[in-house]
């Protein structure tokens, strides 16, 4: 797998003098950034937790440690919203990605969910660790791309991301059955828990998902693109673009499996 990373910026220094006044200068910026799946399949790790659940922060942490490069592994973290009832209710917590967890597990015939869960390529990943995650994405990084992807990410003047998602599948058998995902990451989050399980406990958290669009379909000309505007209303929401990133992904629609996945961090 080949990420290309672009940064650029671009400045507008404005100078207004005469003998009377002096304007200090007006500087405009604006940063772009961009990634390239490449020939490999790099494989996708789902995290499903939850702030109310006493066996998850040791698996958030796990997620947070890994430091994965964007070339070897995506991280998403899910947070289920169950285990709301029992006293805390998870702020990143949503039904859908509940829904998303038992998908999953529908497509391995399991009859329930669990918490913490990782799952890896669509396929429940039991037995966490390490060592068996780097064997995992080494046997993932030998299998050929079957879709390629691009996400391009633009910082506008007026404090919007701009955000241009495109996905083509390298298999026409595959193409009917591809189901397209974006999702919006955020690290370097808090809680401090007040109730439930986890009472008196900060809990950290990098990775969560804070949307999550789909699924999208491919075209009649096997091509997808879509574009996302993040409005600068985020950012009054405690959602900050620089600890931020997109993440877009292929599943098969009738095995789970993931065909390929890319990521890419907000730049500026």
């Amino acid at each position: 797998m080949r990420t290309e990373y672009k940064k650029l910026t671009r400045a507008i220094v404005q100078l207004i003098a005469s003998s009377a006044l002096f304007t200090m200068p007006v500087t405009l910026i604006a940063a772009e950034c961009s990634a390239k799946s490449g020939a490999q399949t790099v494989p996708l790790l789902e995290l499903y937790t939850s702030e109310g659940c006493s066996s998850c922060p040791p698996a958030d942490k796990w997620l947070s440690d890994l430091k994965s490069g964007a070339d070897k592994v995506v991280p998403l973290a899910f947070h289920v919203d169950y285990w709301n009832y029992i006293g805390w209710k998870d702020r990143f917590s949503t039904a859908e990605y509940s829904a998303r967890q038992r998908k999953i597990a529908a497509f391995s015939g399991a009859s329930f969910v669990y918490t913490p869960q990782f799952t890896f390529n669509g396929k429940d990943f039991r037995g966490w660790d390490g060592s068996r995650l780097q064997h995992g994405i080494e046997n993932s990084l030998k299998q050929a791309a079957r879709a390629n992807l691009t996400l391009h990410a633009d910082n506008q003047a007026n404090g919007e991301i701009l955000i241009k998602a495109t996905a083509q599948s390298t298999n026409p058998n595959d193409a009917k059955f591809a189901d397209i995902f974006i999702a919006i990451y955020e690290n370097k989050l808090a809680s401090q828990v007040n109730a439930g399980e986890n009472n008196g406990r900060q809990l950290r958290h990098d990775y969560v998902v804070r949307d999550f669009l789909g699924a999208y379909q491919l075209n009649n000309q096997n091509e997808f693109t879509k574009i996302i505007t993040l409005k600068s209303e985020w950012q009054r929401l405690s959602y900050k673009f620089e600890n931020m990133g997109a993440v877009i992904f292929v599943q098969d629609a009738r095995t789970g499996e993931i065909l390929q996945s890319l990521q890419l961090p907000f730049c500026g």
